[in-house]
């Protein structure tokens, strides 16, 4: 039980420091709809059986795929479950919850050093690139990680590139006003490619760390939306060597598989190095997280956990595990 303990001591109240107590707490809160819905039914399990059997596995992939874990994913958890000696030797069905987290662990960082950090440049700007379906979340998305970097550090900029919708645009423009960051936009129906352009060479200008690059989230005609994703990376990498430097990929987790859909969809039109989760708080199937990286092998960057501009956050697997099975980690405290 080894995970189990590590990430119990490191979350306890004695030994958290306060900033990633902070952070700990944030996941408990935002996973709470999920740890009610999925533990609590583990819990009314684990009591009606005396012994572990075939039963009671099926019962808990019924569970885990209720959560949007993924039907190939709970496949997996629970093979791994029947095989790990571990299991053998529990004659409490409760002591499975333990391996369980480990499980989930293991599922997630598939045995790699897993770098949930945004890649940066080094050598002058930083661009990234958000994608994804409109109403998931992106622009709202881009503001509160804009408002994160600059709590890092960072001088940010915007670039309006869902030229598309005049809503978008605005939108845009309030976030850089809560964020306190300069947007660059043109009117709507203007070349996404030309906006970023613009955006590039202001940000180089006023000597800025980071810009954060919207786009259009039309899924209707994929051959359209590739051939302008394609310009954006052209027009982005021919101004700044090596750029996009992150391609981030906004996933609405209340949406659940449908989600996994447009995700394929948008991995085949441009290269997708991490995922935006948003909406992590406003669901009972938080699960789809081990879904994304098991069944679409992306690291998750960033996932968002209410409604406020700091309701985002760096993603970290103990953190959601923790704030997953908190409950299970807080006894005996």
């Amino acid at each position: 039980m080894g995970l189990f303990n590590n990430l119990k001591t490191m979350f306890s109240k004695n030994n958290a420091d306060q900033k990633t107590k902070e952070s700990a707490d944030k996941y408990k809160e935002g996973m709470a709809k999920t740890r009610g819905n999925m533990v609590s039914k583990l819990k009314e399990l684990f009591s009606s059986y005396e012994n572990i059997n075939d039963e009671l596995f099926d019962e808990l992939e019924e569970i885990f795929i209720m959560a949007d874990i993924g039907v190939d994913t709970v496949l997996r958890i629970i093979d791994e479950l029947k095989s790990d000696v571990r299991v053998r030797g529990i004659e409490n069905p409760n002591e499975l919850q333990k391996i369980i987290v480990d499980k989930m662990f293991e599922i997630y960082v598939k045995g790699e050093i897993v770098n949930t950090n945004l890649r940066f440049n080094k050598d002058g700007l930083t661009v990234l690139l958000f994608v994804g379906v409109n109403g998931v979340g992106k622009t709202t998305s881009i503001g509160k990680v804009a408002h994160r970097l600059k709590q890092d550090g960072k001088k940010v900029m915007m670039a309006a590139g869902d030229t598309f919708r005049a809503g978008a645009i605005n939108q845009l423009k309030v976030w850089g006003e809560r964020a306190n960051c300069e947007v660059i936009s043109r009117e709507e129906g203007s070349d996404p490619s030309s906006v970023i352009f613009d955006a590039i060479n202001r940000a180089k200008e006023a000597g800025a760390d980071v810009l954060l690059c919207d786009t259009a989230g039309r899924l209707q005609n994929k051959v359209n939306l590739m051939k302008e994703l394609e310009k954006i990376n052209r027009v982005i990498g021919r101004e700044i060597e090596g750029a996009p430097h992150e391609t981030l990929l906004t996933i609405d987790a209340t949406t659940g598989q449908n989600g996994m859909s447009q995700a394929k969809a948008f991995m085949e039109a441009t290269n997708v190095s991490g995922i935006v989760l948003t909406k992590l708080d406003g669901t009972a199937k938080g699960g789809i997280v081990l879904a994304i990286r098991n069944e679409l092998g992306l690291p998750i960057k960033f996932v968002a956990l209410g409604e406020k501009i700091d309701d985002i956050e760096y993603f970290d697997i103990e953190k959601y595990i923790y704030g997953l099975f908190s409950e299970l980690f807080e006894e005996g405290e």
